[in-house]
């Protein structure tokens, strides 16, 4: 195979990171896009030359106005999607925000409507389904002390019978 046979071949996933967060409830911190119809957790794209802990931490200062210490990865999530190809997304631990700094939040206007804190057993209707898959088992790799690798939101089939 040449080299450009092997490049062409090679993938170029988009990839997007974001963080999740509590309150002390243990509720996830949930914002609402002025473009979408569903709810979403504070991120985005990665931008090119970027690692996906800088853009997670550029994505939540950029849309909620906040810089709070950004965790350890919960999550890996290879998910394509037919619209735009291969994607590769990462979730970080936000941690606990303070009540001072949930009420510090400064909403993009130009993107969110708003940002709240909702209990896990809604996540489902909030969120679309590979995202909701994505966010609960952030908070079981959260539990857990250790990430999870995902497809679709998902451990792979095989994975399924050694996580407890």
């Amino acid at each position: 195979m040449s080299e450009n046979e092997q490049e062409q071949r090679m993938a170029r996933p988009r990839m997007a990171a974001g963080a999740v967060f509590f309150d002390a409830q243990g509720r996830v911190l949930l914002v609402r896009p002025s473009y979408k119809p569903m709810w979403e957790i504070p991120g985005g794209y990665i931008e090119t030359g970027e690692s996906p802990l800088t853009a997670c931490r550029r994505e939540v200062e950029e849309e909620l106005g906040i810089k709070p210490p950004i965790g350890s990865l919960l999550v890996v999530d290879w998910a394509p999607n037919e619209a735009e190809g291969d994607k590769v997304l990462y979730l970080f631990d936000g941690g606990e925000l303070s009540p001072d700094t949930a009420a510090s939040i400064k909403l993009a206007s130009d993107e969110l409507l708003a940002a709240e804190f909702h209990a896990l057993e809604y996540l489902d209707q909030l969120l679309i389904p590979r995202l909701a898959r994505r966010v609960k088992q952030a908070v079981v790799a959260r539990a857990e002390g250790r990430p999870a690798y995902l497809e679709h939101g998902e451990p792979p089939t095989e994975w399924l019978s050694t996580r407890t």
